[in-house]
């Protein structure tokens, strides 16, 4: 090539200018940057995706419960138990001498009065007996008197020494048995007297004649075995219902306690009942404790034998408290709920009361502050870690 072919060349190709070099310089420093910016973000990127994974199983590995705070028995539990009205004062009224029935003077329903008369019994035995009785009474008084009069004469003559001491004492000694034979036979005439007067049957107390079981010409035998009921009277101004309570409200109910009772016949009307007095003891075999609840009846608008509903008013327990049924563990060591304590699963025994269907009440093992779990699952154990999702009673109790 001659120098004007290379001259020409030279001229052709230019040389790289300082402005191309550093164009070409940013241009790798970029791409070299931008490169190391995405290797960067993709680390990056996984690092938070493997944390927020391990964050993930962390949390799914803590179970979420919903907890309830256990509400105080501060509400008195009415409780309602069946019972039969009775009559406060009732009685049968047998005959205590036997005769027949000469008239009857009170029918049932009649309202008699104390001491009225219901029937008259004739008795003509008795009546015999009575005169037999009183005749012989006044020849016991003739010999005693003839009797008092001969001691008197033997004493006077013993003074004299006319007659023996033997002879006065037997004298003084028939006077005094005679004595005693008066007596004898008064006594008997006193108790014949007073079975003539049962034959007038009169009412023993105010009431109300419930049964009529006689009639006039009627035999009665009153020396039998088993006599016939000739009346029956009840006392209706106050009614008593004997009322079984069940053992676990026992130690609740105090003499002196109001009652409501109802009555099927009387539809929204309740009576007022007082508990007047209990039996301070435990059936052994209904396990319950039988009380008494009068009732006033001065309008006699509820009648003796009429069935009743006897309604309580049954203060709480102290300390007791109440939470929902869907809360309790039934475990083969007994009776728990589940208790979170410090984010952690705590397995409280506990001993219920009454059960009220949807919340049962609880006597023993909780307190107002325990937060206890609903619907726990059966494989709920003590000790695990949870987490609180909801409390429906409103916030977590410190």
């Amino acid at each position: 090539m001659t120098p004007i072919e290379t001259n020409q060349a030279q001229t052709a190709t230019p040389k790289p200018t300082w402005a191309g070099r550093w164009w070409i310089i940013a241009l790798g420093a970029t791409l070299t940057l931008g490169f190391a910016y995405a290797v960067f973000e993709g680390i990056h990127s996984r690092v938070e995706a493997k944390t927020e994974l391990h964050q993930m199983a962390i949390q799914s590995a803590v179970s979420s419960v919903n907890v309830v705070f256990p509400s105080g028995g501060n509400q008195s539990e009415d409780i309602e138990l069946p019972g039969s009205t009775q009559a406060f004062t009732e009685t049968p009224i047998y005959a205590r001498t036997s005769g027949y029935v000469r008239h009857w003077y009170a029918d049932i329903g009649a309202r008699v009065k104390h001491g009225q008369l219901l029937a008259v019994i004739e008795t003509p035995e008795l009546d015999q007996q009575l005169q037999q009785a009183m005749a012989d009474l006044k020849n016991a008084e003739a010999n005693l008197q003839i009797a008092d009069i001969t001691a008197t004469r033997w004493q006077n003559l013993l003074r004299s020494d006319s007659v023996s001491h033997q002879e006065a004492d037997q004298a003084v000694s028939d006077f005094h048995a005679k004595e005693a034979l008066v007596e004898s036979k008064r006594a008997n005439v006193d108790r014949l007297q007073q079975l003539q007067a049962f034959e007038r049957i009169v009412a023993p107390f105010d009431g109300v004649i419930t049964a009529r079981n006689t009639d006039i010409g009627a035999l009665i035998q009153a020396d039998t075995t088993a006599p016939k009921e000739l009346f029956h009277i009840s006392a209706v101004q106050k009614l008593r219902i004997y009322v079984p309570i069940p053992e676990i409200y026992a130690p609740t109910l105090k003499t002196g306690d109001k009652a409501a009772v109802t009555f099927d016949a009387f539809p929204g009307q309740p009576f007022a009942g007082v508990l007047v007095r209990n039996a301070n003891a435990i059936d052994p075999n209904s396990r319950t404790l039988t009380v008494e609840v009068d009732i006033d009846n001065s309008s006699r608008q509820l009648m003796p034998g009429a069935y009743a509903f006897v309604h309580f008013k049954v203060p709480p327990r102290k300390g007791s408290v109440t939470i929902p049924s869907n809360a309790l563990l039934f475990r083969s060591e007994g009776l728990r709920v589940g208790v979170v304590r410090n984010s952690r699963v705590v397995l409280v025994p506990i001993a219920i009361g009454q059960d009220y269907g949807d919340a049962v009440e609880v006597i023993s093992g909780l307190a107002a502050h325990d937060a206890v779990i609903v619907n726990p699952s059966d494989s709920l154990t003590g000790g695990a870690e949870v987490r609180v999702e909801s409390n429906p009673n409103g916030g977590e109790r410190k």
